[in-house]
Formats: structure tokens, sequence, C-alpha cells
């Protein structure tokens, strides 16, 4: 095997002499630079309480039989043999889980006619593959409006059925909007949403949701969806104990409107070899309840999370164009917008199975 070098967030993976992978964190390898030795006796002069909090590595290559790390804050180059790694390995050929996927293409279907009730059976598979699929709609003369109850009929006759919410039964996403009920949050702004599931704070929030894209923002407006099953599998391999307390923390999900109310208790994370759900919604969350000694571990693991499923390199982007429309699993995937103006006009449909 070639010796070769890998560099991720906070720690790098080296083969090594044996043909092995071995996987190192950045404060392991800075805890143990020789040039943090006594040159007479060889022993250790830094405890690791004494690096910063924000180390981290700038480049890192092999060289020969060794090792390379140039380090970001002060520039420090530092050297290590692979043999000596090797013989100190804590994490040989570990699984590395692929982090959240950012090709939009996977998503994407062309639709085949103008009947959706022909291609909604591929959609669905695709969303139960997938999480979501992004439906391009081709060149028609027809508005994007009148094709919304046909696409409600194509996807119900596919074995979905529509969720009636608070919003109503088909909510419209635009700043004038007078046709929907409790239209006093976000999803009625121009402002942008960071990543969430919907509804949250309901006992059980609808299985999927449909975004029919009917007019373009003159500015803004693009879309983002994030695979949080794969966030989560990520996530637990680099840290387990972020991950349990995802998975067994209570958290409270409060949403109040004028007109409305609920209150959810429950983790972030349901995530077994059967089951997948996410519920995150940074803007319907209550303050945290914890005891004094757990609150710094549990947002710790929380703003791990968030930071993963944020980052734009594990993020799906795009454009709805007139007529497009995602239909995405609520339970698996968090949606995100851009800030916009103009006349932007979304509609939102939910379904469960």
């Amino acid at each position: 095997m070639t010796n070769s070098v890998s560099l991720f967030d906070g720690w790098v993976r080296v083969s090594l002499p044996s043909g092995r992978a071995g996987d190192f964190h950045a404060r392991w390898l800075r805890h143990n630079d020789d040039l943090d030795r006594h040159e007479q006796t060889g022993e250790r002069t830094v405890d690791s309480s004494d690096l910063p909090d924000d180390l981290a590595i700038g480049a890192a290559a092999v060289e020969g039989e060794t090792l390379t790390v140039r380090w970001n804050k002060d520039s420090r180059v530092s050297r290590y043999g692979l043999k000596w790694l090797e013989d100190h390995a804590y994490a040989l050929d570990r699984p590395l889980p692929p982090a959240p996927p950012s090709d939009v293409a996977s998503l994407e279907i062309l639709a085949s006619s103008e009947d959706p009730q022909t291609y909604a059976p591929s959609v669905l598979a695709r969303v139960r593959a997938c999480g979501a699929a992004l439906v391009r709609r081709g060149p028609t003369d027809e508005p994007p409006e009148t094709q919304t109850p046909r696409l409600v009929d194509a996807f119900t006759g596919a074995g979905l059925r529509v969720v009636d919410t608070h919003f109503g039964h088909i909510e419209d996403l635009r700043t004038d909007n007078t046709t929907n009920a409790n239209t006093d949050q976000l999803g009625y702004t121009d402002s942008a949403i960071d990543v969430h599931t919907d509804q949250p704070f309901l006992d059980v929030p609808p299985r999927y949701q449909m975004l029919q894209a009917i007019r373009r923002a003159t500015e803004g407006g693009d879309s983002t969806v994030v695979d949080a099953k794969a966030a989560a599998t990520y996530l637990a391999s680099l840290d387990h104990r972020a991950w349990e307390l995802l998975t067994t923390v209570p958290v409270t999900f409060h949403r109040k409107q004028r007109g409305f109310e609920r209150v959810v208790v429950s983790p972030i994370l349901v995530d077994s070899p059967d089951r997948f759900q996410v519920r995150y919604s940074y803007f319907t969350m209550a303050p945290h309840q914890l005891p004094f000694e757990r609150m710094e571990e549990w947002y710790r693991a929380y703003d791990r999370f968030a930071r993963l499923v944020r980052d734009p390199r594990h993020q799906l982007r795009f454009a709805l164009r007139p007529g497009d429309f995602l239909l995405y699993d609520n339970h698996r995937m968090l949606h995100a917008r851009t800030a916009f103006r103009g006349p932007r006009w979304v509609r939102g449909i939910y379904f469960d199975e």
C-alpha cells in the first residue's frame, strides 16, 4: 500500500508501513510532538491541557517514512515516524461512513410526461432510497398552480395520504398569503430559514412534504436539503458520546402562535436498525432543562451535530424553477431556504403513508 495521508476535520488517516490505515486525532498528534520533549531526558514538557482548544492541522503529508504536519495556529511543523505511529496506533482500519451527500444529481428526476401518475412511483422510490427527490418539469405552457391537484392525486394514488395541519390543506408559502391560517411564522416571510424538520412539535410529524415551485423570487430563495440519517451515522463514527446524547436526552419543542400552541418532548434522534427519525428545529426549541453538570456536554453534542448539518459541504443545494417540485422524507431530511426578494411562491403539501 502506497504511503499516503488524508486530512479530515480534526483528524488524519495515514497509511502505515504494514499497509493498514491508522486514524489519529490532531490533539493526540500535537500532544505527542517530539518538539515538546526535554532535549536531555526526552520527557514531555507540555501537558495536553496546555494546548489551545482551537488546535487544527493546516496541512499534512507523508515524506518517505515520516508524517509531516503543519499546524495552522502557530505554523509549527511536527514530524512523526510511520513505524512509531503504527506502534502506538489506537484506531486501525476503522470503518469510515461517508459524510452526508452533496451531489444534487442523485436526487434529480426529469418529469417524463405532463401526467404525474406516470412518474409518481419512481419519485417515491427515489425518496425511499435517498430521502428526497427533485423533479424537474420540462417546458410547458401550463401554469404550475393548475398542476397541484394532479400531483396530489398522483401521490395519493401511489399510496400516500394528504395530512392537514394547523396551516390548512395546502400551504401557499408567500409573503402576501391570504389562503392559510396561522401564517405568523417564518415560512410566510422573506427571511432565510436554516436547516430544520417540519412540525417537530407534533406527536407524529408528517412523514413527507412536497414543495412545489409556482413562482421564482427576484433574488435568492434557493433551497437546501441535508440527509440527517447519513449525518447521524457519520457523527456516531466520530463521537459516539455526542450521538448517544442526541438519541437519549429529551428536548422540548414548543410552537406558539396567535391561534395555535403545541408542545412535544423528544430526543433529537431516534436511530435504531429498524427506525430513524430526526426532530430538529432551532426556531421551535424551548430552553433546555438539564442538570447543571450535564448542560455543557449536551451543548457540545448538539452543537457538533448542528455544525455538521449546517456545513455546506454536507448539503444538497439547488434552485426550484416554476413547475419543479421537491418531495422529501421529513423524518430523515432537513431542509432550508435562503432569504429572498420578490414574489416567491412555493406550495407545500404534507403526506403520510
